[in-house]
């Protein structure tokens, strides 16, 4: 039996969301495990406290559709089958920890920048996916790109 049965990997689509492409698939495809992709879109609203002036639903929407395209490019690039492409809406982190419980996930994989050290060796997002997860988390170290 496999360590990991279930992989979520979790990614923002930055340009930087390619250095975990090979390990992802390589960690998956060594535990035969099913792979899960998500990307969560923080709502607008967030950045503005939640107090905006004007309805920002066909942004939001356009977000969305881009998220989605992206991601659809992304586990296409793998060459590995993604058992399910996920875009959501909310916290991050909150997200993570919730898709990771419904799908019933054994580990998550989180890019980490890794740059002031110790919040620092992770980052915030991969720092709060770390402790509130209920299984493994994978930090894969992301290399900032010149």
């Amino acid at each position: 039996m496999s360590t990991y049965q279930k992989i979520l990997l979790a990614l923002d689509l930055s340009d930087e969301s390619e250095q975990l492409r090979e390990k992802a698939r390589e960690l998956a495809e060594s535990n035969s495990a099913k792979l899960y992709a998500v990307h969560v879109i923080e709502p607008l609203s967030f950045a503005y406290g939640g107090d905006v002036p004007m309805d920002l639903t066909s942004i939001q929407e356009q977000l969305d559709q881009h998220a989605r395209q992206k991601l659809k490019a992304y586990c296409e690039a793998l060459n590995y089958p993604v058992e399910e492409q996920l875009v959501v809406t909310g916290h991050t982190e909150t997200e993570i920890h919730r898709l990771a419980d419904e799908h019933q996930i054994d580990m998550v994989m989180v890019g980490s920048h890794g740059r002031h050290g110790i919040a620092l060796l992770l980052g915030s997002t991969a720092n709060g996916v770390l402790h509130g997860a209920n299984c493994d988390v994978l930090a894969v170290r992301i290399r900032e790109q010149d």
